[in-house]
C-alpha cells in the first residue's frame, strides 16, 4: 500500500513538474505580445487547463500511455518499481531541462522513462511497438503539422487584408470546410445522445454530448476568426492589432485547454497503470476511475499557475518575434493539432506542437526570420529525450530492486 501511495503521489508532483514546465507553451507568445501581464497568463492558462477536465472525457491518450508496457510485466510488485523508476527518471529530466531553460516534452520523458524500467526488467519484448512508434512519430510530425497549419492560417489572415473579393471567398470557404467537418464528426444518434446527457432538448444534447463538444468548441473558435477575417482589410495597422490581441485570449485558451487534455492524460495513464499493478481485480485500464482524472487536471493546473520564465524566454522571444497576429495563428494551429491527436489517441508534445507553429508563423515573414540555430538545439534534445528517460530509468530499476 505505501509502495503505491508513493507513486501517486510522485505521479502527481510530475503533473505538477509538467505544468510549470509546459506553461511556456501555452502563455510565451501571449506574455511577449504583452497582451496579458505574466501573472495573468499563467492564471488565465490554469483555469483553461483544468476547464479541459470537463471538456475531454474519452482518455484515449490515458488509454494509450498505460499500455505503453506489456500488462503481464507492469503486475504486482515488479510493475510498481517500474512504473516508480520511470516516474523517478521522468522528474529528474523534466527538471534538468527546467533548470537550462530547455523547452522539452514532458510526454516523451515520461513515456521513455516507463519503457526504460520495462527494458531494463524485461528486455524489448516487455514493451508494445504500437504506442511507442507512434509516439517517436509524432516526434517529428507534430511540430511539422502545426508548422504547417500556423503557416496556413498566417497567409489566410495575411490575404484578408486585401481589399478584394477573394479574401472573402477564402472565408467562406473555410466556414464550409469547418461546417462540413463538423457534421462528419458529430453523433447525431438520439439514444446514444440521450444516454451521454441530462439534457431534454436534442439540440443541447448534440452540443454537449462528450465526443462532440470538443469539436463545437474548436469550430465556433475558427468560425469567430473567419467571421473577424470579413471586415479586417477595414482595419488600420493599430486597430488590428488591438483585435489581435483580444482573439490571442481566445486562442491562447484554445490551446491551453489541448495542453491539460493531452498532458494530464499521459499522468491518468501511469496512475492506472500503477493501480491495476496493485490490485487487477479491481482495476482495470479500460474503467479509469473517477478521481484520477480529477486529480491530475488539478495538479497541472496548480503546476501551470506557477510558471516556468526560463523557458517562456525561449518560446517566446529565442524562436522569431511573435506578434499578436502571429500569436493567434500559432496558437490556433496549435490547438487544433492538440484537439486531433488526442481524438486520435496519440500522446504528442505540447512544447514540440507550439514550437512548430512557431516557426510555421515566421516563416510567412521569410525563412531568415525563424533563428534555426536555435531550432537545431531543440531538436537534439526532442530526439535524446526519450533515450536519456530510458536510460535514467533503467538505471533506477536497478537500484531499487535491490531493495
Amino acid at each position: 500500500m505505501g509502495l503505491i501511495i508513493a507513486i501517486i503521489a510522485l505521479a502527481l508532483i510530475f503533473d505538477f513538474i509538467n505544468g510549470f514546465h509546459d506553461a511556456a507553451n501555452s502563455i510565451a507568445t501571449i506574455v511577449s505580445t504583452k497582451v496579458l501581464t505574466p501573472f495573468q497568463a499563467v492564471l488565465w492558462a490554469a483555469v483553461f487547463n483544468f476547464a479541459a477536465f470537463f471538456i475531454f472525457k474519452d482518455h484515449g491518450v490515458a488509454n494509450t500511455v498505460a499500455k505503453t508496457v506489456k500488462g503481464d510485466v507492469v503486475s504486482g510488485h515488479i510493475g510498481l518499481l517500474i512504473v516508480l523508476s520511470g516516474l523517478l527518471a521522468a522528474i529528474a529530466w523534466n527538471l534538468l531541462t527546467w533548470w537550462f531553460g530547455i523547452p522539452s516534452s514532458s510526454s516523451h520523458t515520461l513515456i521513455g522513462g516507463f519503457a526504460g524500467a520495462a527494458v531494463a526488467y524485461g528486455g524489448l519484448g516487455a514493451i508494445n511497438s504500437d504506442p511507442i512508434l507512434k509516439t517517436a512519430m509524432f516526434i517529428i510530425l507534430a511540430p511539422l503539422v502545426g508548422m504547417l497549419i500556423a503557416f496556413i492560417i498566417s497567409l489566410w489572415f495575411l490575404l484578408s487584408f486585401r481589399k478584394d473579393f477573394l479574401p472573402r471567398l477564402v472565408s467562406l470557404a473555410m466556414i464550409g470546410l469547418v461546417a462540413y467537418l463538423l457534421y462528419n464528426n458529430l453523433v447525431f444518434d438520439r439514444v446514444e445522445l440521450a444516454k451521454g446527457t441530462h439534457y431534454e432538448s436534442y439540440f443541447w444534447q448534440v452540443v454537449f454530448y462528450t465526443k462532440n463538444f470538443k469539436w463545437v468548441l474548436l469550430a465556433f473558435i475558427l468560425t469567430v476568426f473567419a467571421v473577424f477575417t470579413f471586415w479586417l482589410n477595414t482595419l488600420n495597422a493599430h486597430k488590428s492589432n488591438i483585435w489581435f490581441k483580444r482573439l490571442q485570449l481566445i486562442s491562447s485558451a484554445a490551446f491551453s485547454i489541448g495542453h491539460g487534455g493531452n498532458d494530464a492524460q499521459k499522468v491518468m495513464g501511469i496512475i492506472m497503470a500503477a493501480l491495476v499493478a496493485s490490485d487487477p481485480n479491481t482495476y482495470h485500464l479500460d474503467h479509469m476511475v473517477w478521481w484520477v482524472p480529477l486529480a491530475c487536471y488539478s495538479a497541472i493546473a496548480l503546476g501551470t499557475m506557477s510558471g516556468g520564465w526560463k523557458i517562456v524566454k525561449t518560446m517566446g522571444t529565442k524562436i522569431t518575434k511573435v506578434t499578436p497576429f502571429e500569436g493567434v495563428a500559432a496558437e490556433t494551429a496549435g490547438a487544433i493539432t492538440l484537439f486531433v491527436t488526442e481524438a486520435l489517441k496519440i500522446p504528442v508534445s505540447t512544447t514540440h506542437t507550439i514550437t512548430g507553429a512557431i516557426m510555421g508563423v515566421g516563416a510567412t515573414k521569410r525563412l531568415s526570420a525563424v533563428r534555426w540555430g536555435v531550432t537545431i538545439n531543440l531538436l537534439w534534445a526532442w530526439i535524446l529525450t526519450i533515450p536519456i528517460s530510458a536510460l535514467l530509468a533503467a538505471g533506477i530499476f536497478t537500484i531499487v530492486k535491490l531493495f
